[in-house]
């Protein structure tokens, strides 16, 4: 039996999802099972996502297959118009109420373009996932890329408030949505508890943990974190133990530049990097070791961090940028600072354990989990 209610329509979902590496692969394959509890989807993804021209890393990882959606038709190449106008005719022949589209780059503007367009004329809704409207990092011709795409568009779900401006810059009459990212709580695959990772991790129960994860990217404000790691201890942990820090992500060749900062403010012994991707089967250890997340971010529209942070009832530390201050209730669920300021961000961290305040957190996490629920997301949909 199943608990499958289906209500007779047909929808398609377009996207990333297992092989393909990343939080917006993760992201489809979880949207896929909640819409799935309610509808007849049929998942399409990519045989070809980024040439190798523009995306020299390997983009798959066969390792764990968790996020796999069985029945995916890998059929887009985003980069061959002929290719596109046939996955749009079969589509179209699917007859489908409507197409959800991840968007989250103008790389893929004309491939989307040409798809929604084609799909759109015969009479088909079409539905985009905001991730962000426009890049994290900008570039020129970005917005008029971005236009191109989301222009075709009938409906929006957006992921925080602050990206309702963006999209009605390109589209003033859209018909959007906000609803918050929901929480990836699928990462502890060995069940993991505090002490068992940090068995695994060496790292003594006694000592205090925190987490910087993902990709680092200079919006991403690692810097500000280690110029806090240095003004505590030149202050509020002068005479106490400090908290160490793990930072586990790729930095996609600018290593030296954050080696150097760490060396100039005398916190290498605190700090431990774990430098290159991580497998979905390897991230579990490193939250569940953690005491706190931090996200010193310059700029954001959401992060799905934040979420995994929440699937392991880990309190955050985050910067009021975009939507963040959306999904963190300041002194709830963690704090929130101004970004920028790296002073703020070490009394910060001074204050959730000087006041010993991870328990308090983790509740307030706990207490709030419908409200980041996938099924929340697909009622979102319709």
């Amino acid at each position: 039996m199943t608990d499958k209610t289906v209500t007779g329509d047909t929808w398609v979902l377009i996207g990333p999802v297992y092989p393909y590496k990343g939080g917006i692969s993760h992201y489809t394959g979880l949207m896929y099972r909640a819409l799935s509890k309610r509808h007849d989807v049929t998942m399409i993804s990519y045989k070809m996502q980024y040439p190798k021209l523009l995306f020299k890393k390997e983009q798959r990882d066969y390792d764990n297959d968790t996020f796999k959606v069985e029945g995916t038709r890998f059929l887009i190449n985003t980069a061959d118009p002929f290719n596109i106008l046939k996955t749009a005719k079969e589509i179209v022949k699917l007859k489908p109420k409507k197409v959800i589209i991840q968007w989250w780059h103008p790389y893929f503007a004309p491939c989307y373009r040409l798809l929604a367009g084609r799909i759109k004329r015969a009479g088909i809704e079409i539905v985009y996932i905001c991730h962000n409207v426009f890049p994290h990092e900008r570039f020129p011709l970005d917005k008029l890329l971005t236009k191109m795409a989301l222009k075709k568009g009938d409906k929006y779900i957006l992921h925080a408030q602050g990206e309702v401006d963006p999209l009605k810059s390109i589209k003033p009459d859209a018909d959007y949505k906000v609803q918050v990212h929901p929480t990836y709580s699928v990462f502890n695959f060995d069940d993991l508890d505090k002490e068992g990772a940090r068995k695994l991790l060496g790292i003594g129960n006694e000592e205090r943990v925190m987490l910087f994860f993902g990709f680092v990217r200079e919006y991403k404000g690692l810097k500000h974190l280690i110029k806090a790691m240095d003004i505590l201890k030149r202050g509020q942990f002068k005479d106490k133990a400090m908290p160490g820090l793990y930072i586990v992500g790729d930095f996609g060749g600018k290593k030296d530049e954050y080696l150097e900062l760490i060396d100039a403010c005398n916190v290498k012994d605190d700090i431990t990097i774990v430098d290159g991707y991580v497998p979905d089967k390897e991230v579990g250890k490193y939250f569940a070791a953690a005491d706190l997340v931090v996200l010193p971010y310059e700029s954001a529209t959401q992060s799905g961090i934040v979420q995994i942070a929440y699937g392991f009832k880990k309190p955050v530390i985050v910067t009021r940028v975009g939507g963040l201050p959306e999904v963190v209730e300041d002194d709830v669920t963690g704090l929130i600072v101004e970004p920028f300021d790296d002073d703020a961000l070490a009394g910060a961290i001074f204050k959730f354990y000087e006041e010993n305040r991870e328990e308090a957190y983790t509740r307030g996490i706990t207490e709030r989990e419908d409200r980041f629920s996938w099924d929340r997301m697909a009622e979102a949909l319709g």
